[in-house]
Formats: C-alpha cells, structure tokens, sequence
C-alpha cells in the first residue's frame, strides 16, 4: 500500500484530497466526505481512517477536505468545493476506474454525500461527474429540522448563513428526494449527536416517492460509524460489498 497522493482542487488551504489507490484492480473510486456540523475545527483527520481501510480493501479512495464554516466555507462555498472535489477525484484517479463513483459522508458529511448525488440537476454544478452511490453515515439528511432543533448549536442555520428560503431547495437532501441513485443510510438509534429520525424520515420520504433508499441501524452512537474497527463500520462495508 503506498502513501496517499496530495491534490489541489482549489487555491484556498481548505481545497485539498488525498488520493488513495490500491495495488491492484480498483473495485471503484469512493468519495470520503468528514463531518463535523460544517465547522471549521473538524476536519479531513476523521476520514483519513476510512480511506486507509477501504483502499486495503481494494477501492480507491479520496479523503476530502473543503472549506468550512469560518474560514470561507458555507452555502453554497463548501458545496462547490465538494463538487470541485468529487470532479478533481475522478479526473486524477490513476485506475481510471470505470467502476462505482460513491461519496460516502459523516455527519454533516453525509449531508454533503446525499447533496452530491442531486446535484447535477443545478446549473451551478451540472458539469461534474454524477455519482452511482451514496452511503451516508449518521448523516443530516434532513436541513429544515436541523435548523429548527438547533443540531450542533445552530450549526444548520450557521451553514445556511443568510441564504434564507430559497437555499433549501439547492441544499436541503430531504426536498432533492427522489434521487437517481440508491442511498443507504447508516445510523444508530442511540446517536445523540445526529437524530436517528433523520434517518428514518429521510428513507421514507424517498422510498414513497419512489426512490432507492434503504436505512441500516446500527449501534455504536454518533462515532462508531468512523471506527473501522466497529461493527457499525462493518455494516458500512457490507453496503460496499454489495456495490461493487
């Protein structure tokens, strides 16, 4: 397994992602999207063990930092860079994999995941490579209650900024339902950070409007679904497995 590649997507320090890839054939390439309620003190350190595992297990896998909120990240900055990101992944990965392009996000980064797989319908960023997966991890799948239970200290809101109404239609994964590609999402039911309930309305609401949605309980709290060595990762896996 050799080191990670360092790619600029961007000018801005946040605008980064190491790049993953195995020794072999790649089963495809996986977008690694961290957490952390968008803030700028959490950062791509909590993806970098993900990327390890997945690229022993074969895939291709980029790590992903962008810009967060208070040093220039925010709606819509951070969803360009993910975007930016998953663009840059794709051109760079030396595999040239023709396989499964899946972002896989915690937190706030299954946030981002679930927005990356919408988002080729907007003009902004209807060139990037769409994705055929996405596994979300505890993720804020559903913007408007974020906002209104006040997750993360206001983080919601704190990312939205002074965007106002219209930005929860570009933002929000649960009003972009149904999506073009299959979602999972991994939670547990004793998440006290992230809501379970994000989950289960979120893969409701899609699957009754048609879409493919699946949700996969786990246990381990908010952060064991970042532990590679946890039975909640495992079930991470596993969707893998059955992807590719």
């Amino acid at each position: 397994m050799t080191a990670p590649t360092r790619i600029a997507y961007g000018e801005d320090p946040s605008q980064w992602l190491d790049l993953h890839v195995p020794a072999g054939r790649s089963r495809g390439l996986v977008v690694v999207v961290h957490g952390g309620f968008w803030k700028a003190q959490y950062g791509a350190e909590y993806g970098a063990p993900l990327a390890k595992d997945l690229v022993g297990r074969g895939w291709t896998a980029a790590n992903v930092e962008y810009r967060r909120v208070g040093i220039g990240g925010g709606f819509p900055a951070t969803l360009d860079d993910v975007d930016a990101a998953i663009g840059a992944a794709a051109r760079q990965d030396p595999t040239g994999a023709a396989g499964p392009l899946v972002a896989l996000g915690h937190s706030a980064g299954g946030h981002l995941a679930a927005w990356a797989g919408a988002r080729t319908r907007f003009e902004r960023w209807a060139d990037g490579p769409p994705l055929t997966h996405v596994v979300s991890q505890a993720g804020v799948l559903d913007l408007r209650s974020a906002v209104a239970q006040h997750l993360g200290d206001g983080a919601a809101l704190a990312f939205l900024g002074d965007a106002g109404e219209p930005a929860y239609a570009e933002a929000d994964p649960l009003a972009q339902v149904p999506l073009d590609v299959p979602l999972w999402a991994v939670h547990a039911r004793d998440d006290d950070t992230v809501p379970f309930e994000q989950a289960a309305t979120y893969v409701q609401t899609a699957t009754a409007a048609g879409a493919d949605a699946t949700l996969v309980e786990v246990t381990g709290g908010h952060f064991g679904i970042i532990d590679p060595s946890s039975p909640a990762w495992d079930a991470c896996v596993e969707v893998l497995d059955s992807i590719g």
